[in-house]
């Protein structure tokens, strides 16, 4: 799979491996669903977890499995039940050098940039040839810095997991990979996703993860333009094709930048 192969979204589903009953489900509501062997299992009972997800396929298509970081006393088995699947993406925890990436050699890896090392070097790791995607995890990253809380007290981002945020997703844009957004743990507060699902598509995020199929809906509503912004887009486009250069258009400066705003949004009217 090549980077822009990768179409997994924008409605991204963490399932734990633990759950198998919840596998086909999470892909019936989720665009694509990210089998968890990390975080999402208790350590005393990943080893059934790894034989759940060996023996429960689902679709490869649409399935990214997580394994445990590199180096760590699980991610040896985990490559050893992921190469009993026909499953071909992964996703790494706590990536945090392009070294970490020679373990998983001839995955599909969304690399996991949750640590102060791994946004740090989130360009070199973008770089890497198998590297297909980026996302950045805001609480795992908060708490290697000895944090308490990625949020304040209005529910927004602390300036460190803004800056971490952008980092990952220009580290990203610039090596051609797609940008994964963090999960809203909020699973009660569809305004407060909508609007950074809002801010993650329009800053140029691919897709946004999420720990409950309920925000599903709500993801799809925000990464999908309004059938306003589809007719402005192809009106702009078709006023381009008689006026060359720069020209106004509906009051407004008109020039390549915002042409291929136009483009991208009939891009992602197509998709969805």
């Amino acid at each position: 799979m090549s980077p822009a192969d990768f179409t997994m979204g924008p409605a991204i589903l963490f399932c734990p491996a633990d759950r198998s009953d919840r596998y086909a489900k999470a892909l019936e509501r989720a665009d694509a669903v990210v089998i968890d062997l990390e975080d999402a299992v208790a350590p005393d009972n990943r080893e059934a977890a790894r034989r759940m997800l060996v023996e429960n396929p689902v679709d490869p298509a649409r399935t990214i499995v997580r394994v445990n970081p590199a180096g760590s006393k699980d991610f040896a088995a985990d490559l050893a039940a992921l190469r009993e699947t026909d499953y071909r993406t992964l996703m790494l925890a706590k990536t945090e050098t392009p070294g970490d990436l020679a373990a998983v050699a001839g995955y599909a890896v969304v690399a996991l940039c949750e640590t102060a090392l791994g946004v740090l070097n989130a360009p070199q790791i973008a770089a890497a040839q198998d590297v297909v995607a980026l996302m950045w995890g805001a609480e795992d990253l908060v708490a290697s810095l000895g944090g308490s809380s990625s949020r304040n007290g209005s529910g927004g981002y602390r300036d460190v997991a803004l800056h971490a945020r952008s980092q990952v997703l220009l580290a990203a844009g610039a090596f051609g990979k797609v940008a994964i957004d963090s999960v809203y743990l909020d699973i009660a507060d569809h305004e407060g996703l909508l609007a950074e699902a809002i801010d993650a598509q329009a800053s140029g995020f691919g897709a946004k993860a999420s720990i409950h199929p309920g925000q599903m809906a709500v993801i799809r509503q925000a990464f999908a333009p309004t059938p306003e912004q589809v007719e402005r887009a192809r009106q702009m486009l078709a006023a381009a094709e008689t006026a060359g250069g720069v020209f106004t258009f509906e009051g407004q400066m008109v020039d390549e930048p915002l042409l291929r705003h136009a483009r991208a949004t009939l891009a992602r009217a197509a998709r969805t």
